[in-house]
């Protein structure tokens, strides 16, 4: 399954056209037409599948469309492949920057920030965009702040929830009679988590198991994500080849199993609006994203005792752990962590 979500930053606007609609009846098949970027891959994918039975031909679909993209990461950069050293170092090809209208250039930057805040207009102390910067380096950063943004949001909202000891009633974790490895497991549930302390004391008192199914969903959203053959099935295009930045693929259609619901916009509420309805919406949700990351910061800083004005007087719960390492001496049975868990609380901070 993971296999099949490989990345590539290639779009495959171009070439042999595979209908695969009609590929299973009975269980949910590969949505709408795949693109491939030539026809020898195309007919190379389809012979594997089509000698597959009915049960397995979708899963034969993911698992070609997989080892396609890995042999597109490994081709040249020139002809799409993926820069040694990665983003946002991506070597200036041009690929899908000749059709996109996705801000590519200083110019292009300035008026995108007049238009999301007037009052500070195009502000980049960091010299990230010039005018020889690679319309592939702008394209990144604007994805990896929406993103930002997003996590940011979602984490601040969060961070108020857990800190009010607001949690769900039921168990996180129970015995398992059905093998001998979870016979003998605690019972945790989410009020004893919400015991330990600050959010940062709740996230280290979780099951290691825990962690390692949110650290493993996170690399799969990020995986789905990036993959140019389910952008391009909803007719998308990467960030770094012309396409929209913070657009996120679909799950349907695109995997052997159903997926009832998508991670963005999974009840579908913002299918109705018009162009310019959208438009201002993401202007809005730019804002809001840079808003929640400093105030996410802020909160952080003053849970580790530092002055935030506005927060430090508040009472936040204190934080003696260490906020950049996701494993503590509580999950020594993972690799590394052991030395790792050593240099906790050992930085001054």
């Amino acid at each position: 399954m993971i296999a099949a979500l490989s990345t590539t930053p290639l779009s495959f606007a171009h070439g042999m056209t595979v209908q695969t609609n009609n590929v299973r009846a009975s269980v949910p098949a590969m949505k709408g037409d795949m693109v491939f970027v030539d026809e020898e891959t195309g007919e190379a994918i389809m012979k594997v599948v089509n000698a597959e039975p009915a049960k397995t031909k979708s899963a034969a679909m993911c698992s070609q469309m997989a080892a396609a993209n890995l042999n597109r990461i490994r081709g040249e950069e020139a002809n799409g492949g993926c820069a040694t050293i990665g983003p946002p170092f991506t070597q200036q090809t041009g690929l899908g920057w000749d059709t996109s209208v996705e801000p590519k250039n200083r110019e292009d930057m300035t008026a995108l920030a007049m238009a999301l805040n007037p009052a500070v207009g195009f502000w980049d102390p960091l010299g990230i965009v010039g005018d020889d910067t690679a319309p592939e380096t702008i394209g990144w950063f604007r994805h990896a702040e929406i993103k930002h943004g997003r996590v940011a949001m979602a984490g601040f909202v969060g961070y108020l929830v857990h800190a009010n000891g607001i949690h769900f009633p039921w168990n996180i974790q129970a015995p398992i009679a059905q093998s001998q490895i979870t016979a003998n497991l605690p019972t945790i549930s989410f009020g004893d988590i919400s015991a330990a302390g600050s959010p940062g004391d709740m996230w280290d008192a979780l099951p290691t198991a825990a962690k390692l199914q949110i650290i493993l969903v996170v690399g799969f959203l990020e995986m789905h994500g990036e993959n140019s053959l389910a952008l391009e099935a909803d007719g998308q295009k990467h960030y770094v080849r012309g396409g929209k930045p913070g657009y996120y693929p679909s799950f349907k259609g695109r995997y052997p199993h159903p997926v009832p619901l998508d991670l963005w916009d999974p009840f579908g509420f913002t299918k109705k609006l018009s162009a310019e309805r959208k438009e201002k919406a993401l202007l809005a949700e730019v804002n809001n994203g840079r808003l929640a990351m400093v105030g996410l910061f802020g909160l952080i800083s003053a849970s580790k005792g530092l002055i935030v004005p506005g927060l430090d007087s508040l009472g936040l719960a204190q934080y003696s752990g260490e906020y950049m390492s996701p494993f503590t001496a509580a999950d020594i049975a993972l690799p590394f962590v052991a030395d790792m868990a050593k240099n906790i609380g050992s930085y001054g901070y």
